[in-house]
């Protein structure tokens, strides 16, 4: 019996796959039978079903502190091309996606150097006026950790004061790879990775939900990403506080890592990935191909390799854009329910929760 077997049968009995068993998958060329038993694994938790969600992002900042190496989107204030946008302008947007049928207010940005932790409350709660009914998933780890900072308080007491103004879930960013020698690579400036677990364990604490990501194709090796896997599959065992898991695409261009010829990188790079994610995840619902990232075309395709979310409308990304993603800014209710029926799944419209509004 070969390898791939052996796992197939620990897969298919519901056992655990370990370290070693999910390195052999991602460094094994066959590509098939690895994204067959991820699909089992998949339908086993969510049957055909494939989730998307009307929402609408918010990139109130590129202004940042920080200078991380694969990032096209922050800017110093006297930077061409720097913005921030004042508390109408999101009022505004956020009047727009509620009246394209938006119930979620999707806000991430840069650690700007020169606004009060007053304004991050003051942009909740303008949000949750302009649209009272509508989730805030705003703010990754990093953003976080700053606002802690800003706010002289504890991590406890800066998510209840969040929380008080609107914030009712975290988006998963900021995890890039946890392995601190990847990190000093390629975000020295950022938080630790053991930190964006600490900050991750105190939101599910405090009773918020949040994704998890992983940034992959720039200068990790295969074992890296296990190794993020690991740790996310450690939190998750003893908070159960995320929702899903997002592997995201590097995407090289007006970056200093640009000019990197990674040779893992590609579309069965892609696929593999995130279907290495199903099998080894087993604790984590729900696996999402970010089409923004992939593409639409390996989007709907890693449908048939373990994915059950396509993420949402989006209406406008800045942070991927940026940085060369070719795709488009948004994609209409119509496009996405097309795109998961063509590849012979059922589409189901969620909120942010996870709970099912609509199946098409």
């Amino acid at each position: 019996m070969n390898a791939i077997d052996v796992i197939s049968e620990k897969v298919r009995a519901g056992q655990r796959i370990d370290d070693a068993e999910a390195l052999f998958l991602l460094e094994s060329p066959d590509l098939l039978a690895i994204g067959e038993l991820a699909a089992f694994a998949n339908e086993r938790k969510n049957g055909r079903r494939v989730y998307f969600n009307v929402n609408r992002h918010i990139n109130h900042t590129n202004i940042c502190v920080n200078r991380c190496q694969f990032c096209a989107f922050s800017r110093t204030t006297d930077q061409p091309g720097a913005y921030l946008y004042d508390l109408e302008e999101i009022g505004n947007r956020t009047r727009e996606a509620l009246a394209q049928g938006a119930t979620e207010i999707h806000i991430v940005g840069g650690l700007h150097p020169d606004l009060p932790f007053d304004f991050y409350l003051e942009m909740l709660r303008t949000v949750r006026a302009a649209a009272p009914a509508i989730h805030i998933k705003a703010f990754t780890a990093v953003e976080i950790d700053y606002l802690s900072t800003l706010a002289g308080l504890s991590l406890a007491a800066t998510l209840e004061e969040l929380k008080q103004a609107g914030l009712g879930s975290l988006p998963g960013g900021g995890a890039e790879i946890l392995r601190q020698e990847v990190r000093d690579r390629l975000c020295p400036e950022k938080i630790s990775g053991d930190r964006w677990l600490e900050v991750m364990r105190g939101v599910h604490k405090a009773g918020l939900k949040s994704n998890a990501t992983m940034l992959y194709g720039h200068v990790e090796s295969y074992a890296d990403r296990i190794d993020h896997m690991r740790q996310l599959r450690e939190l998750q065992d003893e908070t159960g506080g995320f929702q899903a898991f997002i592997p995201l695409a590097f995407q090289k261009e007006n970056n200093p890592l640009g000019h990197l010829k990674n040779p893992l990188s590609g579309g069965v790079d892609d696929l593999k990935t995130l279907a290495v994610a199903r099998l080894y995840l087993d604790n984590f619902a729900n696996i999402k191909a970010y089409w923004v990232m992939l593409g639409e075309k390996i989007a709907q395709t890693a449908l048939c390799f373990g994915v059950n979310d396509l993420d949402g409308t989006v209406v406008e990304e800045k942070i991927g854009h940026d940085a060369g993603a070719a795709s488009p800014q948004a994609m209409g209710r119509d496009d996405i329910v097309s795109l998961i029926r063509m590849a012979g799944r059922v589409p189901v419209e969620r909120d942010t929760l996870y709970n099912e509004l609509r199946t098409y």
